[in-house]
């Protein structure tokens, strides 16, 4: 088990008046145990659980298909394990609860993952306990990052970040958007990634949509690429966008790249400790709407083991910064029917600003490819 997220969960319980909180999603299963079960994610059905108590015990279920490789971790002592298409995982999840001792009392799980059949499985399983939403209390333990998990998303930051900077500058016209993914991803996995979500590479009028992946379009001199992924390691993500121009840029696109860079830069003064989230995202339109454009309803987001999380630098919410949490931010423009430009980097809020994760790529001017 995660001993820093079993103790803040433990201190979270007692805030909130709990016995028990059930982690159930494949991102808090990783946040409560520090291990991911391989196809959780994959395939709905194959439950994994990770239960905390205010007594600070912690246990675990998972499906016999991953029994051994979870027994492979030494941190997981109390496992109790269910048989595919024989056993309810629910109901081994309730039997485990009593035997815990927590029949009858307030127990808090992911309700925005559980499926409504699981849920009434397991209120009739447990008729004397009281089972309430405990989505909003692990969102806010994860918004501060402990040092590993900072370690983790800087390497993750810069291997991302160098794997799509290398991989940009070897475009040349002609080339295809899926010779691109190619290199982008030989040169992830190689740096040290276990996985990826969402690659984007969008050319040419591809670029103005904002979450497309690559096809066979060939490059050719003018066009813009637009590259993003998310490298992924003991499910910790880290997202980074660079755009890139084929043999030169037009005015109008230096125009709007210097003004993003400005907006990425003024972001990033602004990051520290006590900030106000809709404070960071009003600055930034100030700037940003020299441009003229629409901009999305929030400049920056949290990341870590899902694409978006809590604190979001935009215009709804009020959060404010702490030391501790990592946000990407991402100046960016779609221009529908023409062209689009994003940057995205990682920061993590530091004692008195921010450290840049994503420092490999050098962004301030416009990278001139072929």
């Amino acid at each position: 088990m995660n001993r820093d997220a079993v103790a803040r969960q433990r201190s979270a319980l007692a805030d909130a008046g709990l016995d028990a909180l059930i982690s159930i999603s494949p991102e808090n299963v990783i946040y409560t145990t520090g291990f991911g079960v391989p196809s959780q994610p994959l395939m709905r059905w194959r439950h994994a659980a990770a239960i905390v108590t205010a007594e600070g015990r912690a246990a675990m279920l998972a499906i016999d298909m991953e029994e051994t490789t979870v027994r492979s971790d030494p941190e997981i002592t109390n496992l109790r394990v269910y048989k595919e298409f024989v056993d309810d995982p629910i109901d081994k999840l309730a039997e485990l609860l009593i035997e815990l001792g927590l029949e009858r009392k307030n127990i808090a799980i992911e309700l925005e993952y559980l499926p409504a059949r699981d849920f009434l499985t397991l209120q009739r399983r447990l008729p004397g306990a009281k089972i309430t939403a405990g989505d909003a209390i692990l969102s806010k333990l994860r918004q501060i990052k402990s040092e590993a998990e900072i370690g983790l998303l800087r390497f993750l930051s810069r291997i991302t970040d160098s794997a799509i900077g290398e991989t940009l500058k070897s475009a040349r016209a002609g080339m295809s958007e899926n010779d691109l993914a190619g290199g982008l991803l030989t040169r992830l996995f190689a740096a040290g990634a276990e996985n990826f979500k969402l690659m984007i590479i969008a050319s040419g009028e591809r670029s103005q949509y904002p979450n497309v992946g690559p096809t066979a379009r060939t490059l050719k001199a003018g066009d813009l690429i637009r590259m993003e992924i998310f490298g992924q390691k003991n499910g910790y993500l880290a997202g980074i966008c660079r755009t890139a121009v084929v043999e030169g840029a037009t005015p109008e696109q230096q125009k709007i790249w210097k003004n993003l860079i400005e907006c990425k830069y003024l972001v990033m003064d602004m990051i520290k400790p006590g900030a106000s989230c809709k404070e960071v995202y009003r600055k930034f339109l100030e700037r940003f709407g020299a441009l003229g454009f629409e901009p999305i309803s929030f400049v920056g987001h949290g990341l870590g083991l899902a694409l978006h999380e809590e604190p979001y630098l935009g215009r709804y919410g009020d959060e404010t910064l702490q030391e501790g949490m990592v946000v990407a931010i991402e100046p960016l423009v779609y221009i529908p029917g023409r062209f689009g430009m994003q940057n995205k980097d990682m920061l993590v809020v530091a004692k008195t600003g921010c450290e840049l994760l994503s420092d490999q790529t050098n962004t301030d001017e416009l990278l001139t490819v072929g």
